[in-house]
């Protein structure tokens, strides 16, 4: 009875941090000051949806699930990005504290498992990785779409960073596609201004 009752706690525990991910607005969009900011949470699910679409040449259930512990431990660190003045070293010890708390709440073997998968996502060597990191910079262009016509903005930084960074398929091809949506709407609005 004791074990379960420490169990509950630290399923407790758990929820509370996926419940900060529901609430923690992307910093990015804060700092465009976009009314509405996306938060993490809203951010690794479409990842996962997306990573549901792939093709069976890479080990899709992995890819999922890599979606959904990569930004775990923004629950506890926020989410720090190349504008927060914190090193990349500095970050990736943060975070990685951050994650050794978190798989401490879960059952060991499912704790081995989030950390693994977080440690092979920063890693970025294996295929899984790689195709992980281009979902989460494309979920990030694609959002910013979404921004630039929702509120009429231009959110070029996101695009112009991200201009050389997909390699796979079918990222090459979707981020095509998206740029040439966005420049024809982009023309669209000058014409009927």
């Amino acid at each position: 009875m004791g074990t379960q009752l420490a169990e509950m706690r630290d399923i407790f525990s758990l929820l509370k941090i996926l419940d900060e991910l529901k609430h923690l607005k992307r910093t990015g969009w804060m700092k465009f000051n976009i009314p509405e900011p996306e938060t993490v949470a809203c951010h690794m699910y479409r990842m996962a949806v997306l990573a549901m679409l792939l093709d069976d040449d890479c080990d899709r259930a992995k890819c999922i699930r890599m979606t959904l512990v990569h930004d775990l431990g923004e629950a506890i660190v926020g989410d720090i990005t190349p504008h927060c003045g914190i090193s990349a070293t500095e970050k990736h010890r943060l975070e990685d504290e951050a994650m050794k708390k978190i798989t401490e709440m879960v059952p060991s073997t499912t704790g081995e498992d989030w950390y693994s998968l977080w440690q092979e996502y920063e890693g970025s060597e294996t295929k899984e990785a790689k195709i992980v990191k281009h979902l989460d910079k494309f979920d990030m262009i694609v959002q910013a779409f979404h921004y630039e016509q929702r509120y009429g903005i231009d959110l070029e930084e996101f695009f112009t960073t991200t201009k050389n960074s997909f390699t796979l398929e079918p990222f090459i091809s979707w981020n095509k596609e998206l740029r040439m949506k966005r420049s024809l709407k982009k023309n669209t609005r000058q014409e009927n201004n």
